[in-house]
């Protein structure tokens, strides 16, 4: 076969791909099961089965190995769906931009949030906001912090809540609150005994972390606290969101860090300790990130509403 009709061939595949084939193999990826995954569709399980097994054909690769316990990703399988999420999103989030941007008025805000929307005054601070504007057309967006940051640029989104600051000439934001973090653990974990568990303690266990926001961070502050490899303990990332591994922790896969506002999330079998160095408590803080460029009145009101309910944030504009 000549290189010309190599690279025919794959055109060829690719425009057979559609979105909904690459939404099937996501969702059944999270619930790693064919058949959990169909029914949380509400699709028939061969209808599922039969779409992944198209898309495997077309990418030429096997993306899941299939047992009697369900399934999980092969080597090319984790390529894939990591690149379908991102294809899923990008879409996601042209269609988001499209809508805001197709409405050409002022009575439109896009929250996005890379945490829960009860955690803090942030849940309260929305309500405010729809009674003090209540013609206001209001739309929240959750996805990893990468992302919200890129529709945040767009335009598709007006303000992003998440953990974290982002140094940057354009971009304004404001000190919100701050969480502990946690670690998450069986109940019948013998760490589940102490009321406070220290960093090091961690030493000789496996951490489970989500390859998605915020478990880059919280690896990042896992190293911060055990700066020597020899303290660190194992750590495993999964292409699975926290729910997923929660789940897992819960199984005895391993123990997982979690922040403050996941305690509201409760997982049977699982338990919570604070987790401390030698000053105290461990913590996170989150931020409200906005474009400096962006006159959206109902912008300006949300960060004043933000900044009188976390007095600790500078007053970010006037009304």
């Amino acid at each position: 076969m000549t290189e010309t009709s190599i690279r025919s061939d794959r055109r060829s595949a690719a425009r057979a791909i559609d979105l909904q084939q690459l939404r099937l193999a996501v969702v059944a990826c999270d619930f790693g099961s064919f058949r959990r995954a169909a029914e949380a569709l509400s699709i028939k399980h061969n209808v599922l089965s039969r779409s992944i097994s198209q898309l495997e054909y077309l990418v030429g690769a096997s993306l899941f190995e299939r047992s009697s316990g369900g399934i999980k990703p092969t080597l090319a399988g984790r390529a894939v769906l990591r690149i379908a999420r991102l294809i899923l999103e990008q879409v996601d989030m042209l269609v988001d931009t499209g809508r805001s941007r197709g409405r050409g008025d002022t009575g439109h805000l896009v929250i996005g949030f890379n945490t829960s929307m009860s955690t803090g005054n942030l849940r309260a601070t929305i309500a405010e906001l729809k009674k003090l504007l209540p013609q206001l057309e209001l739309a929240t967006m959750e996805r990893s912090r990468s992302r919200l940051m890129t529709a945040l640029r767009s335009g598709a989104v007006d303000v992003v809540v998440s953990p974290g600051r982002l140094p940057s000439n354009d971009i304004g934001s404001q000190l919100l609150w701050s969480e502990r973090i946690l670690i998450s653990l069986p109940q019948d974990h013998p760490l589940a005994a102490r009321e406070t568990v220290f960093w090091t303690d961690l030493r000789n266990e496996k951490i489970l972390l989500s390859e998605y926001d915020p478990g880059r961070e919280l690896q990042d502050l896992l190293i911060s606290k055990l700066v020597l490899p020899d303290d660190r303990p194992t750590v495993e990332r999964h292409e699975v969101s926290r729910g997923i591994i929660k789940s897992l922790t819960s199984m005895g896969m391993g123990l997982s860090l979690a922040m403050e506002s996941d305690i509201g999330a409760s997982f049977a079998g699982l338990v919570y300790r604070e987790l401390q160095d030698g000053a105290g408590p461990s913590r996170v803080d989150f931020y409200a990130h906005w474009r400096d460029d962006n006159e959206n009145p109902a912008l300006k009101r949300f960060l004043n509403l933000l900044a009188k309910r976390y007095p600790s944030a500078p007053a970010a504009v006037g009304e």
